[in-house]
């Protein structure tokens, strides 16, 4: 069983789990499915179910159905945007911010993303105002060893010409797949012809954590966490080793715009900066509440700490942020946490999409109920102006009168 904490803010996350993760729970999605519990953050659990179509009898769904079938004079959309639909609609009745849908190339990426892993040719991709596709290779990397150069505009993916509608996301979903295998494009540089290429995909990492010694301070580091996937906790046990190894005494973790990602990451990312105890309460539906507990003797439990922080850092975020200042381990820097502390099972249809269905809460270790609350800053400071980050100065200032 795998948790994760990441709430669907608006533009960003959710929680995940390999190798399935985000998932919604279409109409096609009576065949099979992974259940998955999650926290914006969430729990997942592998496990397959046959079709039973006894279970989900859909008159009046059915019947509205063959009706627009046999008489709607237009052209109706494909069956998959209709069962996408139904979903939607579904779940606009059931009214909760947290109980989503998700496309299957989305789903997918959100995969890739708190796995912190894909099988990719290395290339960011971008849209302009036009709808082009525009690719910008990564040194070193298959795409640019094949020959894209920066600005090449992508034209078909696998034979597949790209329309004038499609997505970011869609086109990236296209161009990922198993490490590897080979994907064609073809591309235009400029107005000469287009060309096609043929790449082997490999596996690229998507790093969750940046860290540094501040020039304003040797004495200090900056770990900065921009989400938390697979790879998080034994990113943050490297920045911290090699942070100390640089004679680094005081720690600030970056957590603004830190969205969430996988329960168990922010867990164990926390039992870094503590020596024990409870990291978060957690209460789901129909089971006994679980308490989340550090090890002894974590690799920063005696460091002083501050956390910066602010409206976009959420779920698994603010497990972390939550659990280190109810313990007293840091205090909280800049401004007020998004608030989301339920939790979401996840079930992947048989289509790749993914259904998140609200099923728990979670509780820091006061008990602090977070959903639409969030956290309170113990030290109020608004994001500064130009290049000025007053909050990480006065996260600085804070460390620096620390005894």
């Amino acid at each position: 069983m795998l948790e994760t904490v990441d709430p669907p803010l608006p533009g960003s996350d959710r929680a995940t789990h390999r190798p399935h993760w985000f998932g919604l729970l279409g109409y096609s999605a009576l065949a099979s499915f992974v259940v998955a519990a999650a926290f914006v953050a969430g729990v997942v659990t592998q496990q397959r179910t046959t079709r039973q179509h006894g279970e989900f009898s859909l008159p009046i769904l059915l019947q509205a159905r063959q009706l627009i079938d046999r008489n709607f004079l237009g052209v109706l959309p494909e069956k998959a945007q209709q069962e996408h639909g139904m979903i939607r609609g579904l779940l606009q009745a059931i009214d909760d911010p947290y109980t989503n849908f998700t496309e299957p190339a989305t789903a997918e990426l959100d995969t890739d993303r708190l796995s912190g892993r894909f099988g990719g040719i290395g290339a960011e991709v971008t849209q302009t105002e036009k709808g082009e596709i525009v690719l910008k290779p990564l040194a070193g990397q298959p795409a640019a060893l094949a020959g894209i150069l920066a600005g090449d505009v992508l034209l078909a993916v696998d034979g597949k010409t790209l329309t004038s509608n499609v997505t970011v996301d869609e086109v990236v979903a296209r161009v990922r797949g198993r490490v590897g295998t080979a994907v064609v494009v073809r591309v235009r540089t400029g107005t000469a012809a287009a060309r096609e290429l043929s790449i082997i995909r490999v596996e690229v990492e998507l790093p969750s954590v940046v860290w540094r010694v501040l020039q304003q301070d040797a004495s200090i580091g900056l770990v900065d966490i921009d989400r938390f996937s697979d790879r998080t906790a034994a990113e943050t046990r490297t920045a911290l080793t090699e942070l100390f190894s640089a004679g680094v005494s005081q720690v600030i973790i970056d957590l603004r715009g830190n969205g969430g990602g996988l329960l168990q990451a922010s867990v164990d990312t926390a039992k870094l900066f503590l020596d024990g105890g409870v990291i978060l309460y957690h209460a789901r539906r129909d089971h006994a509440e679980e308490t989340f507990t550090a090890d002894p003797g974590g690799l920063a439990a005696a460091t002083p700490l501050a956390i910066l922080v602010d409206g976009g850092s959420a779920s698994a975020a603010e497990i972390l942020a939550g659990a280190l200042r109810d313990r007293k381990r840091a205090p909280l820097i800049g401004q007020k946490t998004y608030g989301k502390g339920s939790v979401q099972l996840i079930f992947e249809l048989e289509d790749k999409s993914s259904l998140h269905v609200t099923n728990a809460r979670w509780y820091t270790p006061a008990r602090t109920a977070l959903d639409k609350l969030g956290l309170e800053p113990d030290i109020a400071i608004e994001p500064g102006s130009g290049d000025i980050d007053t909050v990480l100065q006065r996260a600085i200032e804070y460390l620096q009168a620390q005894p």
